[in-house]
This record gives C-alpha cells, sequence and structure tokens, in this order.
C-alpha cells in the first residue's frame, strides 16, 4: 500500500481486562481521526481462561506459542465479520499483552495474537507489535495513546485530562492553557478494573466477569482502614513516567491482600465497593501528586467509564482536590468510551506507515521518538 494522505483504518484492542475486543473502523488524516463505526466481540469462555492463564505467567511455551496462532486466527474472523464486505485500508492490531516489564533491568513486554492471519484474511497491511521500539528506546512502552488523546480531546485554553479505565487506569493531562506551550503528561495511575473483576470471578466462581453497572459495589460500602493501607502503595507514589499491568496490580497483588479482606470480613457487595474505592482514590492521589494544576475537564474512557457507580466514586475524590473540574465520559464528549483505545491504535497504524514517530518521549520516558509497529504485508493480490 502506498501511503495517501488520508485513509480508512481498523484498529484493534484488547485490554488487560481480557474480556473482549474492541474494533474501531476510523478515517485518519495526520490531523484528525473520525470514527465510522465501532463493534465489540466478547471472548469464548474457552479462549478467555487460556488467556488469563497466559497472563498469570501459567501457560508452557508450548501453549502459549498456540495461543498466539490461535488468537490472531479470532482477531482476523471477528474483523471479516464485524466489516461484513467493508475493506478498509489497513489495520492497527494492538493484541493481547500477557507480560509488561518496563523496569529500568531488562526490560520487556509481550503482546500476541499473530498479525499474518489478519493481512490474510482481510487482504491489507497490518501494523502490530506497537510496545517495542519505544522500550528499546529507554521507554516504558507506555502510554501509547496520548497522540489520540491530543487528537481527539485537546482544547486551546484548557487543561484537559483524559483517563482510560481498562484493566489498568493511564491518564493523559493535556494542558494547552497556554497555547503557544503545551504541556502534555501521559502515565499509569494504578489499577482500573482488574482487581474488582478478578473479586467477581472468584465470588461467582467464574460466573459474571465483572460487576455490572457497578451494582454490587453501589449496594456495599467500603472498608476505609484497608483503603488508606493500599493507598499506600509505592507505585502510586512514583513520579511519571511510569507503566504497569497485571504483573504488579493483578493476580499477585490480589493474593497479597486476600488474607486482609478475609480478616475484615468483608461481604462480597462491600469487597466490591472497597476494590472500587480503591481505583477512585488511587486516580486522584496520582492527580494531586503528579499534576501542578487542577484540570478543567476529566474525560473518562474505557470499560470503567460504563461504571456508573465508579463514575460517581472518582468524580467524587477528583472533586475533593478540584471541585471545579467537569467529571465527564468520552461518549459525553462524543466519544463512544470502547472505541477509544482502539481508535488510537488506528492513529499508531496511519503514523507507521507515513514513517511518523508514534511516541511522545516526554510522556513514556523513551530518549527519542521512535516508529512504533511493525508491518506485516497482505498476500499479493
Amino acid at each position: 500500500m502506498s501511503p495517501s494522505p488520508h485513509a480508512r483504518v481498523l484498529g484493534i484492542m484488547s485490554g488487560t481486562s481480557i474480556d473482549s475486543v474492541d474494533y474501531a473502523l476510523c478515517r485518519v488524516t495526520a490531523a484528525s481521526v473520525t470514527l465510522d463505526r465501532h463493534w465489540q466481540t466478547a471472548f469464548p469462555k474457552a479462549l478467555r481462561q487460556r488467556l488469563h492463564r497466559a497472563a498469570r505467567g501459567q501457560a508452557t511455551s508450548w501453549e502459549l506459542g498456540q495461543l498466539h496462532h490461535d488468537l490472531g486466527r479470532f482477531y482476523a474472523q471477528a474483523a471479516a465479520e464485524g466489516l461484513d464486505h467493508d475493506q478498509p485500508d489497513l489495520a492497527g492490531l494492538h493484541g493481547q499483552t500477557v507480560y509488561h516489564q518496563p523496569g529500568p533491568r531488562h526490560p520487556a513486554t509481550l503482546q500476541i495474537g499473530e498479525p499474518a492471519w489478519l493481512a490474510e484474511t482481510l487482504r491489507i497491511p497490518v501494523v502490530s507489535n506497537f510496545r517495542v521500539a519505544d522500550l528499546a528506546a529507554g521507554g516504558q512502552g507506555a502510554p501509547l495513546a496520548t497522540l489520540f488523546h491530543q487528537v481527539a480531546f485537546g482544547h486551546d485554553g484548557q487543561f484537559v485530562c483524559v483517563n482510560n479505565l481498562g484493566g489498568i487506569s493511564n491518564v493523559t493531562a493535556i494542558n494547552r492553557r497556554r497555547p503557544h506551550h503545551p504541556r502534555v503528561l501521559a502515565f499509569d495511575t494504578g489499577p482500573a478494573n482488574v482487581l474488582m473483576d478478578l473479586a467477581m470471578r472468584e465470588l461467582t466462581r467464574g460466573r459474571s466477569p465483572c460487576d455490572h453497572n457497578g451494582a454490587w459495589a453501589a449496594a456495599g460500602h467500603p472498608n476505609p482502614r484497608l483503603v488508606t493501607r493500599w493507598l499506600r502503595h509505592p507505585f502510586f507514589q512514583k513520579p511519571p513516567p511510569k507503566s504497569t499491568g497485571r504483573e504488579l496490580f493483578g493476580e499477585p497483588l490480589w493474593l497479597r491482600i486476600a488474607p486482609e479482606i478475609a480478616s475484615a470480613r468483608l461481604s462480597p457487595c462491600d469487597l466490591l465497593a472497597t476494590l472500587a474505592e480503591l481505583t477512585a482514590g488511587s486516580i486522584a492521589l496520582n492527580y494531586r501528586l503528579h499534576f501542578g494544576r487542577r484540570p478543567d475537564r476529566v474525560i473518562l474512557a474505557g470499560g470503567g467509564a460504563d461504571n456508573p457507580h465508579l463514575v460517581r466514586r472518582i468524580a467524587h475524590h477528583l472533586h475533593l482536590w478540584a471541585p471545579k473540574a467537569a467529571v465527564l465520559t468520552s461518549t459525553q464528549a462524543g466519544w463512544p468510551t470502547q472505541a477509544i483505545e482502539a481508535a488510537a491504535f488506528a492513529l499508531l497504524a496511519y503514523c507507521r506507515l507515513h514513517g511518523r514517530p508514534g511516541n511522545l518521549p516526554a510522556t513514556t520516558g523513551a530518549r527519542h521518538p521512535a516508529l512504533l509497529g511493525q508491518v506485516s504485508e497482505p498476500p499479493p493480490r
């Protein structure tokens, strides 16, 4: 494909919650991203269980190799079904993160889902494996949605925060109060849905992957002693750039705090309320610690933005510090909550084919701008 100044790009994203895949078909130029349509495809139960095993480090090399290709075929099949003969020019595939360790010694990240199956099925170039170039340049390999957040939500004269609530929470702070000297800061704040989802799977013995609409949490009462203790986690105090994943805030943390939960004798609803309070409190804590100024708007995106209880608790904690900040969901700001991250990787795929860096070194910690992603070419026509 010879790059053109505008393209229809399919962005594909499955996040740390490991529940479904988001597809966003976008019209992309160097300065704009417009959503044509989006859809979501849930992982079949067996595939979801295998992905969770891999993310917990319990898959053998044979199992991981097979899963890499089975997931690639699933991405391709669900893309073809959703497109229904509609033909984009390009696809950007994030893949499923099963390992992310961006520390200073021997950093590594792994996103699985073989892109060749997508290139073969759709007969278009596929850009994938976005994070490693930033990691090799000394960055965290995250967050990478920053460029999209600037294009879609930046407003001159305002300080806007875009906070994605997937399994992990990440924020992009776009300060354009001085248009000629804009500042951008982006980093992971800690857990969003990951601990609540783990709790729901355990409480329901796998029957429910999440607390739909935050109903359980809304019916409970948080334990302030546990929340205060958990908010002492050193990651929250760590200054940006920083990123994290299930390795820190998933199963290992869940196992570590399980005795405290048992000792507190929390009811199921109180447990969900306590975990929701941890997410909301940790987001507000990061804002207070790492932003020099209070934002004008906070836009919540991702699956957690569809949880009314979590949205209310985040707004409550933020308003204790920034009472004038408007807190709204990305849907209210014109972008469906589940389309944001997929659209971000559509833009990054477009940048890759046009030879434009996709990372912002000031936010990832990389030594220099980098071309993000590797290209899988389609078969000859």
